[in-house]
This record gives C-alpha cells, sequence and structure tokens, in this order.
C-alpha cells in the first residue's frame, strides 16, 4: 500500500458503502444489535452486567426522564462523571432526543467546570456520583438534586438553565457530543463532534482492528476523552462487542480482568501499559491474557523501549495510532497484521484525505517534513460558536492538526513535533497558557512560562516564574495556589525561580531556551510516570 493506493475494502465491505450507510444518529447503530442479539452482554460495569436489551431499556428510562426534564432538540446537556454504565445510557439518550452530550470528566477543577458550563449554556447538567466522588462533590457544590435512577443507578441533576437550542440537521451532520479541549483561562473551545464523525471511526477504525460481536473491550480511557468516547465506548457499542467501563486505572484490576473476563482488546495510553509491567515484574507472575488478541497504544508519544517490552510481555504487536479531538478522533492507525520495528502512527484511515504543506500552503510530496492537514467524515463541525477559531482550524474542509509529520514510501506516517506548544501528559493535553494564567494571578508572580520535559513514557510540566522582587514565595506555596483550579494533571511537576525570564527585544519569552533548561535538568530528576489514565488521557490518539 502506498498513499495513493489506500485500502477500498474492509472485512469485505467497500469502504465508501460503509461511509455511505452510516446511521444518521448513534443510537440507532447501537439499537440494531438490540435487534440482531438481545441476549448479548454490552456492558458490564462490576457486578452489574447489561444485555444489549437491557442497555436499550436504560436508554428509554434515561431519555424518557430527561425529556420529562424539559430537554429538547438542539439542546446541551452536560454530564459530568467518569466510566460507568450511566454514561453510555445518557449519551444515547441524548441522540434520541437530538441533544448534544456534553461530557465532561468529574476530575476537572471546579473553577474548569465552571467555565465549561458557562460556554456550552446547558440546559441541565447531569452527575454521575455512583462511579465518581469527585461528581459527587461537583453535584452537592452545585445543589444539585440526587436521584436514584433505576438502572443507571444513583444520578444528580441540576435545576433548568437557560438553553438556546440549536438547530437539527437531520443526517449524520447534526452534533453528538462536545468535547472541550480547555477549560482554566475563562475560554474553553468546545469541539463539536458529529454522529457521522463518531460513527466513521467507531465503524472504519473498529473494522480496521475487526471488532465485532465477541469482542470484550476494556473501557479505562475516560468516555469524557474523545479517544474512549469514539474508539472504545461507540467502538464497541455500535459494532455489538461488550464494553467493561473502569473509573480509574489500576493495573491488578485490569490485569485480574483480563484473565476473568477474558478482554480481548485493550487501548490505553504509555503510562498505562508501563504501570502494569511493573506490577507485573513485582508480583513476578507472567501475564494471563487468554483471550486477548489486540492491544494499542495512544494519546502520548511511544518510545522504542517501552513497545518493546510490552510485546515482550504480552507476545502480541503494540499497535499505535494519530488523531486529535478535531478528528473525532483517528486520523490513521498501524493495520492489525502489520509490526513496525519503529514508532510509525500507521497509515491515514481510508476515508480521510491528508495533504503535507508548508507554512505557505504548497502540498509537500512523500519524505518531505511539513505541516499535516486532514479532511473526510471525521472532522469537527467546528468549534462551538467560536467562528473565528473555527475559521482559524478549519479552511474549505481541510483540518489544520498543528502537528509536523512525514509520509514515507511505504504511506506509514510519522509525527515528528508540533506547532503548537501543547505539552502530553500521561495522554492529557496541557495547554501552557492555562497554567500559566493561573500562575501569573498570584500577587507574588511578575510572568511565568511554562513547558514540557521529555522523561520516560511521558511529558512532565515545568514552570518558569518570575517573582515580584523581595518576595519570599516558594514552589510549594505556588503550587498550593494552583491545586484548586488546576486539575492535577495540569499542576507543574517543577518550578523553577528565575530573576527575569529570557526574552526578545520586543518582550517575547524564548520558551526555546527554557525547554533547553528543563531538558538539561531532567538527567538530575528521575522519571515521573503516571499509573492512572483516568487522569492521564490527552487529545491525541
Amino acid at each position: 500500500m502506498t498513499p495513493d493506493q489506500p485500502e477500498t475494502h474492509i472485512a469485505g465491505r467497500p469502504v465508501d458503502e460503509i461511509i455511505a450507510t452510516l446511521p444518521a444518529r448513534i443510537h440507532t447503530a447501537v439499537a440494531e444489535w438490540n435487534q440482531h442479539t438481545p441476549d448479548a452482554e454490552a456492558i458490564v460495569d462490576d457486578d452489574i452486567r447489561w444485555r444489549y436489551e437491557d442497555l436499550a431499556r436504560a436508554q428509554t428510562v434515561a431519555r424518557d426522564w430527561l425529556h420529562g426534564l424539559g430537554v429538547g432538540p438542539g439542546d446541551r446537556v452536560m454530564i459530568v462523571g467518569e466510566n460507568g454504565r450511566a454514561l453510555p445510557a445518557l449519551l444515547l439518550a441524548c441522540s434520541a432526543l437530538d441533544a448534544w452530550a456534553v461530557i465532561i470528566n468529574a476530575r476537572l477543577s471546579a473553577p474548569e467546570i465552571d467555565n465549561i458550563r458557562n460556554d456550552c449554556q446547558p440546559a441541565r447538567v447531569i452527575y454521575t456520583p455512583d462511579c465518581s466522588a469527585e461528581a459527587g462533590a461537583l453535584a452537592d457544590r452545585a445543589y444539585a438534586e440526587r436521584i436514584d435512577l433505576a438502572p443507571l443507578g444513583e444520578l444528580a441533576v441540576s435545576t433548568a438553565l437557560p438553553c438556546t437550542p440549536e438547530p437539527v440537521i437531520e443526517d449524520g451532520g447534526q452534533v453528538a457530543a462536545m468535547i472541550y479541549t480547555s477549560g482554566t483561562t475563562g475560554s474553553p473551545k468546545g469541539v463539536m463532534l458529529t454522529h457521522r464523525g463518531l460513527l466513521f471511526v467507531a465503524a472504519i477504525g473498529g473494522g480496521l482492528r475487526r471488532v465485532g460481536p465477541g469482542d470484550r473491550l476494556y473501557g479505562v480511557l475516560p468516555t469524557s476523552h474523545v479517544f474512549g468516547l469514539s474508539s472504545v465506548c461507540l467502538g464497541a457499542l455500535s459494532r455489538g462487542a461488550c464494553l467493561h467501563p473502569v473509573a480509574r486505572f489500576d493495573p491488578n484490576r485490569l490485569v485480574d480482568a483480563l484473565a476473568r473476563e477474558r478482554i480481548s482488546i485493550l487501548q490505553g495510553v504509555p503510562a498505562m501499559f508501563a504501570a502494569t509491567l511493573e506490577t507485573l515484574r513485582r508480583s513476578g507472575e507472567a501475564l494471563d491474557a487468554p483471550a486477548l488478541r489486540y492491544i494499542s497504544v495512544g494519546g502520548a508519544p511511544m518510545d522504542m523501549d517501552l513497545k518493546a517490552r510490552v510485546e515482550a510481555s504480552f507476545g502480541l504487536t503494540l499497535h499505535n495510532g494519530y488523531g486529535l479531538t478535531e478528528a473525532s478522533p483517528t486520523i490513521s492507525q498501524t493495520r492489525l497484521d502489520d509490526h513496525h520495528d519503529n514508532t510509525t502512527v500507521g497509515p491515514i484511515l481510508p476515508g480521510v484525505r491528508h495533504q503535507i504543506r508548508t507554512d505557505d500552503g504548497r502540498v509537500l510530496g512523500p519524505g518531505e517534513t511539513g505541516e499535516l492537514w486532514a479532511a473526510g467524515p471525521n472532522i469537527m463541525a467546528g468549534y462551538f460558536r467560536r467562528p473565528e477559531a473555527t475559521a482559524t482550524a478549519l479552511q474549505d474542509g481541510w483540518l489544520n492538526t498543528g502537528d509536523l509529520a512525514h509520509i514515507d514510501a511505504r504511506g506509514l506516517l510519522f509525527i515528528v513535533g508540533r506547532t503548537k506548544e501543547l505539552i502530553i501528559r500521561s495522554g492529557f493535553n496541557v495547554y501552557p497558557a492555562d497554567v500559566e494564567a493561573v500562575l501569573n494571578a498570584h500577587p507574588d508572580v511578575v510572568q511565568s512560562a511554562v513547558v514540557g520535559r521529555t522523561v520516560a513514557n511521558n511529558e512532565e510540566v515545568v514552570a518558569f516564574v518570575q517573582r515580584v522582587a523581595g518576595s519570599a514565595l516558594t514552589a510549594d506555596a505556588l503550587i498550593e495556589f494552583s491545586a484548586g483550579q488546576l486539575s492535577g494533571y495540569k499542576r507543574p511537576g517543577e518550578i523553577v525561580f528565575l530573576d527575569t525570564l529570557p526574552a526578545t527585544a520586543t518582550g517575547k519569552i524564548l520558551k526555546s531556551q527554557l525547554k533547553t533548561q528543563a531538558t538539561e535538568k531532567a538527567t538530575e530528576q528521575a522519571p515521573s510516570q503516571a499509573t492512572d489514565p483516568a487522569a492521564a488521557h490527552g487529545d491525541r490518539s
């Protein structure tokens, strides 16, 4: 295969036919399995096991409840929680009502939740305290009413909020969900993901992985993140497989599930695989995963050492992929039967067009490095009520990924850098401006600059801070100051105080110098490893 000769068929079906026959709504795709295999397991949430007919019943209960709360077509419903059986049921219920599900990780800080709520202006905010203590605390903070909605479990719901409905589009271009890429600065951006885009990734990506009835997917990647939403949650339920939602990553629990629940597909971030290997090493036991057939990593750069160690322990190829929230998320993935001794993120997905461009828009050829642009059914509808930001990211249907890449003669995509200053910490996106805005709000801080530092299988957040003259502000005090306003994964792992920050004559801070300084200091410190991808997953897949 070459860039000019992508796959034309998946599992015997023409790609064009797969795309043309995608359902207009995500709940319709899942409902088909209630017709075909109603007794097949759909969701296993700890001791609660739902068949597809149980999931259909739960969706109906959730739909009727939301309708009774006044939720209608074009309304936004903000769902604050973590992985569990309630979230998929609420997602499908929103689809049935033509409402938009705004899925938010309950582990965000309260100010971040407030900023997102103010931006998306939902009709209601729903919390899932059954599977998340943080969701319960946020619900209590908002004076949300707690109810027991069988079979979903305990939920909490806000009072009715002012909400102007968005227009409804009858075809798959209707928005199904919004995922927020930022939330601390007061100007978060809601990425509008369509039914067609999410189902395209589930159908094409899942088809390439040969996901189907009998498969069991370990759902530890947060459904509040597009990777967990599209590739895992919908990737399972729209293809007749069984989803095992897990709110928090625990390597011991994963090892047990691989054996006891016969998990067949495991998708995660590098830190998760690293932690699992360490757990196996400490126990001295070999991995028991009798049904496991596919493992993949995304959300953060993968290094060859981890790849080799995972493959040796699991006895499987560790697959890789690339995408971003704005692409629902997948743009490329390695193929099931391929094994690469490099860090390629695989060929571009069938049905997705790509270009490698220079800064002035010239299209480059194979082997040349430039900025990656993509177009296809998976591309977002835009940023919610942000036409200028949308126009910058989307040009004539083409998405500017902001990443530097090249494609070799075999059609393999390699991501070589980022044109944005994005930090990916354990899979979660960290935008330096978010962290800087919080640090700069401290009265003893003149200015700050945040950069990423590469460590083993991860990136760290390093903040360089200029204090007010004569201030005795300490790093511990500044981190404590930021704790109530920043999620844990956004907080700096190190704060370095400088008398002045290096800058150009015009005052622009020279972050390249600071990044070099942070890298030089890395040799003096032990590498950090996150062990919870539920708190460690970001916008790349």
